[in-house]
């Protein structure tokens, strides 16, 4: 197994089947992967839909949470049962391009095998969302940046390549998905930027407000700083 595509999903039938149709187009024939759904809480036909796919596909496995506890719960839980050795996220709303994943592993194993001391984070430099959320995610992202010198412009973009023991090390918060390219920094790995292929959103609408997340990451952002501020993550060598 080469790879893990960890996928968080909330209301997002119709999605699921033509979003693993292009996975499949993409990564077929270049390398071992499987899918993990994780379906945090639906009421829709998210589930049914997961559930289809993964009987028909032995690459696709689904985890249910019976009640919404948020993305970072779902990449949490998926990713802790993950084979593959590097996870790569994206979101379930079609707006990531499957195809992106080759760029990113062109980068993770550009010395042969995969490079698990780096983190790729993706960027979204043609977003394809209303003018008010972009400018409040490039209003944010510059705060964090500032703040939490994490060389990252688009640090909440969902799509995402790192060692799986490398996330597993990390702190877990609510939120702390969108503080990834600090917090893997800070915990040893180098970081790269992959700019991808933002697509309007084919169906449903987004699960996210933007000033009650705004405000949220202002709390979560204090908290980084603390973390940053008070964590050692020296290097063991073992000698013989």
């Amino acid at each position: 197994m080469d790879l893990t595509v960890v996928i968080p999903v909330r209301d997002e039938a119709g999605n699921l089947e033509p979003l693993v149709g292009e996975i499949h187009t993409a990564l077929d024939g270049v390398m071992d992967f499987e899918v993990i759904f994780i379906d945090d809480g639906s009421s829709d036909g998210t589930r049914d839909e997961a559930a289809a796919i993964a009987k028909s596909d032995s690459r696709i496995r689904l985890l249910v949470h019976e009640k919404g506890s948020g993305k970072t719960r779902a990449l949490i839980n998926g990713i802790k049962v993950a084979r593959g050795p590097v996870i790569v996220t994206i979101d379930g709303d079609r707006q990531d391009d499957p195809m992106d994943i080759r760029n990113f592993w062109a980068k993770m194993t550009a010395a042969g095998a995969p490079d698990l001391n780096l983190a790729i984070s993706g960027w979204r430099t043609k977003r394809k969302d209303s003018r008010w959320k972009w400018l409040i995610s490039r209003f944010a992202n510059r705060i964090r940046a500032t703040l939490l010198g994490d060389d990252t412009p688009d640090s909440g973009c969902g799509f995402k390549m790192f060692p799986r023991d490398a996330f597993l090390e990390l702190p877990r918060f609510d939120n702390m998905h969108r503080f990834l390219p600090a917090l893997f920094r800070k915990y040893g790995c180098r970081l790269d930027v992959q700019e991808v292929n933002h697509r309007p959103r084919a169906e449903g609408r987004s699960k996210y407000g933007t000033i009650d997340r705004a405000w949220a990451s202002l709390w979560d952002l204090m908290g980084v700083i603390w973390l940053q501020r008070r964590t050692r993550y020296p290097k063991a060598t073992e000698k013989e």
